[in-house]
C-alpha cells in the first residue's frame, strides 16, 4: 500500500450542552474521562498510533482548558520540527471575525493550512467520542475502492437509528443514500463522523458549499449529499470495535462503567495501542488498611479509607473512613467525608460530600449529577 500524505483535522469545538455541568466551563472534548484522561485524548492517541504526522485541532467553545491540555502536543509526540500539531481557532479576516458556522465551514476556513501541507488525503475526525481505531485501516479501504471519500460506519441497534445519520449502501458498500436521524431507517449503519477524503475533491466541494448561501455548511447535511448527487465515488468502511458518543450524563456514566467490565474491548492496558494524555504530578494513591476497594479504577493522589466499589476515581480524591462510593464517577479534588454514601453518581470536580449525607440509591435506576450546590437526578 502506498500510504500517501495524510493531514488529520480534528473538530473539537463542541459545546455538549446535554452533558450539563460537565461542559459548563469547558468544551466537550476536554471533559475528563476514565480516571485520568480527557475525551479528546482518544482521537489524538489514535492519530499518533496510526502514524499520522500532521494534525490540526479546531477549537471554538470555551477553549482555554482544552488548549492548555493539548499544549504543543508533546503528550502525543506531536511537538516535532517536521509535521506536528497545530491548534486552529476562529480568526479575523478581511471579512471580520466569526465562529465556525458548521463542520464543513470549519475546514473551509482553514484551507490555507491544509494547502500549505499539500496532502493527498484529509482525515476528518471528531473530538467527542471514546474509541480506539487504526486510521490506516480506513485509508487502505479508501484506496482499494479508489474512492473520493470513505466514511467510517458502525452497526447500531435499530431502536437507536433515530439518533444517527444513517447510510444506505449497495452490495459493494457504495453509498446510495443518506438519512439524517430517520424515524424509520432502511439500514442500521450509522456514520461515525470520521471521513477519509481525497484532498483535491474535498477542496472543490468545500468551495461549492461555501458558495451556497442556503447551506448549513455541515458535512452530513450538505457536503456529502452534494457529492452523492454528483455521483462521486463514496464508500463505507465498517468499524467493529468499541465506540461511544458520550452525549448525555447517563452515557458518560455508562462509558466510565464500561471500563470496569473485564470483557470490554476498549482495553486501556494495551501496551501496543496506548491512550496518551497530559498527566499531573501527583503522589501515589494510598489505600488504608481499613478500606475496601473492589473492581474500581483509583488514580494517583487518592487517599482511600472507606469503601469504593465499581467506581472510577480521578486524581486527588479522598474517601474518608466509613464513607461508601458505589457505581460512581468521582472527578478530581473531591472529598467524600466520613460515613457519607454515594451511589450511581457523577461527582463533579472539587465537590465536598458532607459527613453522613446519602446521594442516590444503591439499586436505583437513576444517575445523579452532584455539585457543591445541588444534586440532580438524570
Amino acid at each position: 500500500m502506498k500510504k500517501g500524505k495524510i493531514v488529520a483535522m480534528l473538530l473539537a469545538g463542541g459545546q455538549g450542552t446535554r452533558l450539563k455541568e460537565l461542559t459548563k466551563n469547558l468544551a466537550k472534548p476536554a471533559v475528563p474521562f476514565g480516571g485520568k484522561y480527557r475525551i479528546i485524548d482518544f482521537a489524538l492517541s489514535n492519530a499518533a498510533n496510526s502514524g499520522i504526522e500532521d494534525i490540526g485541532v479546531l477549537t471554538q467553545y470555551k477553549p482555554f482548558i482544552l488548549n492548555s491540555h493539548i499544549g504543543i502536543g508533546s503528550a502525543w509526540d506531536y511537538d516535532r520540527n517536521v509535521g506536528g500539531l497545530r491548534i486552529l481557532q476562529p480568526f479575523m479576516s478581511e471579512k471580520g471575525g466569526r465562529w465556525y458556522k458548521g463542520t464543513a465551514n470549519a475546514i473551509y476556513e482553514n484551507m490555507n493550512f491544509i494547502d500549505e501541507l499539500d496532502p493527498e488525503y484529509v482525515l476528518i475526525l471528531s473530538g467527542d467520542h471514546i474509541y480506539k481505531m487504526n486510521y490506516i485501516d480506513l485509508l487502505e479501504a479508501h484506496q482499494q475502492k479508489d474512492a473520493d471519500v470513505t466514511l467510517a460506519v458502525l452497526t447500531v441497534p435499530w431502536e437507536d437509528t433515530v439518533r444517527f445519520g444513517i447510510i444506505n449502501v449497495d452490495e459493494d458498500n457504495k453509498i446510495v443514500e443518506f438519512e439524517e436521524k430517520p424515524k424509520k431507517a432502511k439500514s442500521n449503519l450509522a456514520s461515525m463522523g470520521i471521513y477519509m477524503f481525497n484532498w483535491p475533491t474535498l477542496r472543490e466541494y468545500l468551495v461549492k458549499d461555501n458558495e451556497d448561501k442556503n447551506s448549513d455548511n455541515d458535512f452530513g447535511k450538505n457536503v456529502l449529499p452534494l457529492m452523492l448527487r454528483d455521483n462521486k465515488k463514496m464508500y463505507t468502511w465498517e468499524f467493529k470495535g468499541y465506540w461511544k458518543d458520550v452525549g448525555t450524563v447517563k452515557s458518560y456514566w455508562e462509558a466510565n462503567m464500561d471500563l470496569l467490565n473485564p470483557d470490554n474491548t476498549l482495553n486501556l492496558y494495551d501496551r501496543d495501542w496506548r491512550i496518551y494524555t497530559r498527566t499531573r504530578n501527583l503522589p501515589p494513591q494510598y489505600i488504608h488498611k481499613s478500606s475496601k476497594v473492589v473492581n474500581s479504577m483509583i488514580n494517583e493522589g487518592c487517599y482511600i479509607e472507606g469503601t469504593v466499589e465499581k467506581s472510577v476515581l480521578f486524581g486527588d480524591v479522598i474517601v474518608e473512613k466509613g464513607a461508601v462510593v458505589k457505581n460512581s464517577v468521582v472527578l478530581s479534588n473531591s472529598v467524600i467525608k466520613r460515613d457519607a454514601k454515594v451511589y450511581n453518581a457523577v461527582v463533579m470536580e472539587g465537590v465536598i460530600v458532607e459527613s453522613g449525607k446519602e446521594i442516590g440509591m444503591e439499586n436505583g435506576n437513576k444517575i445523579y449529577m452532584v455539585t457543591n450546590d445541588k444534586v440532580v437526578a438524570e
